[in-house]
C-alpha cells in the first residue's frame, strides 16, 4: 500500500493487461477481423466470424484463480450458411459502428447502437434489427471475438450503484475534474456505466475498507448514522445484484488501493448470490471475470446465525420458492464448497426462513451502525 504523509492511500498503478488496451488498440484488432473477413471474401471464400461458446457448458471453475472463466469452446459462424446469414450481417454492422465510435472517441448507449443500425434493408421488408434482444448478444460476441470489454468499444449501459466516502477521483473525461465522494451530499456518486482508468483515476483516501451494500434503504441508513466517517470505510450501494460498473469499481478499489472489501446484503440466498458474483464472478460474464471478481472479498452478514445472536426470530420471513430453487443449486457450486457456506445454506433448506438486513432495526434503528457491523469487522466474523 502507497501512502504519502497524512496516511492516506495512494492507488498504484493498474496492470498493464487486456483490460486497460487503448481505444486504438480496440480498433486495431476490430480492423484485423474485418480484414480476415475481406480476405477470404477475396479468396471467394465462405467468410467466417469466430467467437467464443457462452453458456453454462463452457463455464469453468478456476481453483487457482479462485474465479470463474470461460472455456476454449468456440462457436463460428459462416455467412453463406442460411442459419448465420442474419447474424453475420448484424455482427458486421456492429463491428463498423464500433469502430466508428473508438476513432472519434465517441460513447453510446447499447439502447442507443441499436436504433443508429435499426432499419429496414433497402429493396426488402427485412429489417436489420427487431430489437434489442439481436443487438446485445451480438456485442457480447464481438467482446469475446477482439478480447475485450463492452466498456472497452465505447458502449456502455444505464449506470447503477452509489459510491460514499472520502475518496478523491479524477474525471479525465470531463476536464479532469477532481472530486470527493464525500462531499457530494448524502446521495454519494453516481457510478457510471464506464469506469475504466483512462476515464475515472483513483487518487487517494484514508479509508481502510471497502463495505458494498445490497440494499439502497441500509446504504442510506449507514450514511445517516455517519458510519463511513466513524469508521473510515466506503462505501458502494449495489441495489440488488451488482451492476457491471459497480463491480469494476469494487475491483479497481480493492486492487488499485489494496483495500479489503466487506459484503454486506441480506440473509437469503439471492443476497448471498450477489456476494458470490462480486467475489466470483458470474456465469453470464465468466470471461470477465479477471478484472470484476474479488476473490479475496469477505462476507459479513446477514446470516441465519444472525437470528439466533441478535434475537430476531420474529422478524424473520419464510423463504419464497425462488430462493429455495437458488439455494438448491448454490449448494452443488463448487465455490460454495465450504464447510460454512455449506452449514448456511443447508440451514436454509432446512427452516426455510430469510432475514432482510432491515430486520436489525428491531433491535435499535442504528444498532447496525453502532453494534452490528462493528462487532463483526472488529472480530473479524466473516465467512469466505
Amino acid at each position: 500500500m502507497k501512502e504519502n504523509k497524512t496516511g492516506m492511500r495512494k492507488s498504484k498503478k493498474a496492470k498493464k493487461d487486456r483490460e486497460i488496451a487503448t481505444p486504438k488498440e480496440i480498433a486495431s484488432r476490430i480492423k484485423n477481423t474485418s480484414e480476415i473477413i475481406v480476405k477470404e471474401i477475396k479468396s471467394n471464400k465462405d467468410p467466417s466470424f469466430t467467437t467464443m461458446q457462452r453458456g453454462k457448458g463452457n463455464v469453468v471453475w478456476d481453483e487457482q484463480k479462485r474465479y470463474l472463466g470461460l472455456g476454449e469452446k468456440t462457436i463460428v459462424r459462416n455467412f453463406l450458411n442460411v442459419a448465420h446469414a442474419r447474424k453475420f450481417m448484424q455482427t458486421s454492422m456492429i463491428m463498423a459502428k464500433t469502430n466508428e465510435y473508438l476513432l472519434q472517441n465517441k460513447t453510446a448507449s447499447i439502447r442507443e447502437i441499436y436504433y443508429e443500425l435499426k432499419h429496414t434493408i433497402e429493396g426488402t421488408k427485412e429489417n436489420t434489427f427487431e430489437g434489442q434482444g439481436e443487438s446485445d448478444p451480438v456485442i457480447v460476441d464481438l467482446e469475446h471475438s477482439v478480447n475485450t470489454i463492452r466498456e472497452k468499444l465505447n458502449l456502455h449501459a444505464n449506470p447503477k450503484g452509489t459510491l460514499y466516502g472520502n475518496i478523491l477521483l479524477k474525471d479525465k473525461m470531463h476536464f479532469n475534474d477532481k472530486f470527493n465522494a464525500s462531499k457530494l451530499g448524502r446521495g454519494g456518486w453516481s457510478i457510471m456505466s464506464r469506469i475504466e482508468p483512462e476515464e475515472i483515476e483513483l487518487l487517494e483516501t484514508d479509508a481502510e475498507y471497502l463495505l458494498v451494500v445490497e440494499t439502497e434503504a441500509m446504504f442510506e441508513r449507514l450514511i445517516e448514522e455517519g458510519f463511513p466517517k466513524k469508521n473510515k470505510c466506503l462505501l458502494i450501494g449495489v441495489g440488488g445484484q451488482a451492476a457491471r460498473g459497480a463491480r469494476r469499481l469494487i475491483h479497481r478499489v480493492h486492487n488499485e488501493m489494496e483495500m479489503p472489501v466487506y459484503v454486506f446484503t441480506d440473509g437469503d440466498p439471492y443476497g448471498w448470490y450477489i456476494y458470490s458474483v462480486i467475489k466470483q464472478g458470474s456465469m453470464a460474464l465468466a470471461a470477465h471475470s479477471e478484472f470484476m471478481s474479488v476473490p479475496d472479498a469477505k462476507y459479513i452478514g446477514m446470516t441465519l446465525d444472525d437470528v439466533e445472536t441478535y434475537k430476531l426470530k420474529n422478524v424473520t420471513e419464510n423463504m419464497k420458492e425462488g430462493d429455495i430453487k437458488r439455494a438448491k443449486e448454490m449448494i452443488e457450486y463448487p465455490w460454495f464448497q465450504n464447510k460454512e457456506w455449506k452449514r448456511q445454506l443447508e440451514k436454509a433448506l432446512k427452516e426455510k426462513i430469510r432475514i432482510e438486513q432491515q430486520a436489525l432495526a428491531n433491535r435499535k434503528l442504528d444498532f447496525v451502525a453502532t453494534t452490528y457491523l462493528p462487532e463483526k469487522i472488529g472480530k473479524k466474523d466473516f465467512l469466505p
